[in-house]
């Protein structure tokens, strides 16, 4: 049985609204290359900093974790967050 495909920005959606108080107002735009992909993150102004968490520790992780799902899609993903 293989695991369920799941699209990077369908992932980075899902964490973001994880961390939010208003996960209604998580916006993610994905930009698309040949090999590299681009995804935008956009939360309410409020929320930044949970995104970022304490010295970037959380923004970290995500792109830790987008970093390892994008290996296995034989891309290069990058986070950015936007305010």
């Amino acid at each position: 049985m293989s695991a369920p495909k799941i699209s990077l920005k369908d992932l980075v959606t899902f964490l973001a609204r994880a961390l939010v108080d208003h996960p209604d107002q998580v916006e993610v735009t994905e930009i698309s290359g040949a090999q590299t992909v681009v995804l935008e993150l956009r939360v309410a102004k409020s929320d930044l900093g949970k995104v970022i968490g304490k010295q970037g520790r959380t923004v970290k992780a995500m792109r830790a974790i987008l970093s390892a799902a994008s290996a296995k899609l034989r891309k290069r993903a990058e986070l950015e967050i936007l305010e």
